[in-house]
Order: structure tokens, then C-alpha cells, then sequence
């Protein structure tokens, strides 16, 4: 990864080996897919989507890709997640498995509702 901290999406991917950034780029794609009007940044130094308030986060790791879709996000989908590591907020992906990039598109698309009180 780079020594500077990125300040956009695009400085942060730059700093992965080619087959992770592949994955992040996929990963980053699904959520401007299920969320085109949420705003790219970067918080707590990691790729940010918000849509009043924050919808989720993603970053990579040397074995997983890290995804943060908020507890409720987690909690919402605890079932499918379970075969996962995570935390309350965070699930993590081995990079060494296919993504499960239609969860991860109904997880962000289940923050949008909840981000826009629907």
C-alpha cells in the first residue's frame, strides 16, 4: 500500500498488487451500481460511500477484502454473513474465494433504504 494516506478512491487502489485492486475495483463497482448517487471519499483512511450519513465501507487487507456496512447492515444479513469473519460492523471476504458481490449488493442496497428512511 502507499505511504501516503489516499485521498480519493482511486490513490487508495493504486496502492494494491494488481489482483487485489482488481477485486476492490469490483467490490467498488457493485456499490456505485446498487447506490449512483452516494458520494466516493474516503474515511477513517478507507474507501467511504455516503448517502446522508455513511452506507458503507470497503478496504483490502493482504488475505481478505474488508467490508463495513454498518451493524445494521451486518445484523440484517447475520445469517448469510455467518459463514464469514466479522465483527459487529465488518465482515471480512478471503481474497482467496469468489466475492459474493450479489450479497454485497443487496447488503449496500438495504443501507440505502435505511440511509434514505424508506
Amino acid at each position: 500500500m502507499a505511504t501516503e494516506k489516499p485521498t480519493t478512491i482511486d490513490e487508495y487502489l493504486s496502492g494494491f498488487p494488481e489482483d487485489v485492486r482488481l477485486l476492490l475495483e469490483e467490490v467498488r463497482a457493485t456499490i456505485k451500481k446498487v447506490a449512483p448517487d452516494a458520494e466516493e471519499t474516503i474515511n477513517y483512511g478507507i474507501p467511504t460511500f455516503k448517502l446522508k450519513g455513511n452506507l458503507v465501507h470497503f478496504a483490502g487487507y493482504r488475505n481478505h477484502i474488508g467490508f463495513y456496512p454498518t451493524p445494521t447492515g451486518i445484523e440484517e444479513f447475520k445469517d448469510e454473513l455467518s459463514v464469514y469473519k466479522g465483527a459487529k460492523g465488518s465482515v471480512q471476504f478471503p481474497i482467496d474465494q469468489p466475492l459474493p458481490m450479489e450479497l454485497i449488493a443487496r447488503i449496500t442496497a438495504f443501507r440505502v433504504k435505511k440511509n434514505l428512511g424508506l
